[in-house]
């Protein structure tokens, strides 16, 4: 009798629209934008996403529009099919989710429709606000939604090693934000990434015991 040789398929690469309120943190967006030049997932947003970040970002953080605008174009730049459009049209079957989120649902719904029904694409949302966002719904669209911290541990679990080299840049993201260092499980507390801070100390007593 012949063995049996099981043959897995890799995991698809998932694609993600990262909300505003997502790239908010200079720390966390660096982080991201990390991952997905290292392919851990494929990034997704509108010019929308992009001028609510950076209003926001202009009015709580005091920088000047300019300077958000720079961050903009490099990172269009450096991932040009991020930047989807003509996503409105999608917004007309939402009902259950917060109308002011509609367009980040749509934002993941045109990328869905875009990718084809042969071999539908993985498409997440990657919020902090997940009351805005009502998971049936996102879910009977072929959707689903994540905060960022429980999207960062599923990664790490995967593929430690990768997350690992990814993590361990923080402490200079955080210097070259002009502040004092801190130790980087300090830091993913003020992110609030407590569960990826979890895995890290962990691993630091295991390395150390």
């Amino acid at each position: 009798m012949l063995d049996r040789i099981l043959i897995t398929q890799p995991a698809p690469v998932p694609f993600i629209v990262l909300d505003a309120c997502v790239l908010m943190s200079g720390i966390l967006r660096r982080l991201l934008l990390r991952l997905a030049e290292a392919g851990v997932f494929i990034p997704v947003w509108t010019e929308r996403i992009g001028e609510e970040w950076r209003r926001n970002a202009a009015r709580i953080w005091d920088i000047p529009p300019e300077v958000l605008a720079e961050f903009w174009a490099e990172m269009n730049a450096s991932f040009p099919q991020a930047n989807e459009i003509d996503t409105q049209v999608y917004e007309a079957s939402l009902r259950y989710s917060d109308p002011k989120d509609f367009h980040v649902i749509a934002a993941g719904l045109a990328r869905r429709a875009r990718c084809g029904l042969q071999q539908p694409p993985v498409v997440q949302v990657l919020t902090w606000n997940l009351k805005d966002f009502n998971r049936s719904e996102l879910r009977r669209q072929g959707l689903d939604v994540y905060n960022p911290d429980r999207m960062l541990v599923q990664w790490w679990q995967a593929n430690p090693a990768r997350m690992r080299e990814a993590v361990a840049q923080i402490p200079a993201d955080y210097i070259a934000l002009d502040r004092e260092p801190l130790p980087l499980s300090t830091i993913l507390h003020r992110e609030r990434l407590y569960g990826l801070k979890s895995l890290v100390a962990r691993e630091m007593v295991e390395k150390a015991g």
